[in-house]
């Protein structure tokens, strides 16, 4: 089974978030959501696998 990674893993953390809010720029409050629930989607189809999606979706719902 694959664990879900919950801690710091992204390379240049500060340069893909930069590009997260270029990517947004421009766009209504509408558009930004729409954009943010496909790259979601995108995302979740990348890892592939539902038991990390699950771990992953569990993570983002602990505070």
């Amino acid at each position: 089974m694959t664990t879900a990674t919950t801690k710091p893993n992204l390379d240049q953390p500060d340069a893909f978030y930069a590009d997260l809010l270029t990517a947004h720029e421009g766009l209504t409050k509408e558009e930004s959501d729409a954009f943010n629930a496909r790259l979601i989607l995108l995302m979740a189809n990348q890892i592939g696998d539902r038991k990390v999606l699950n771990q992953l979706l569990e993570a983002a719902g602990s505070k």
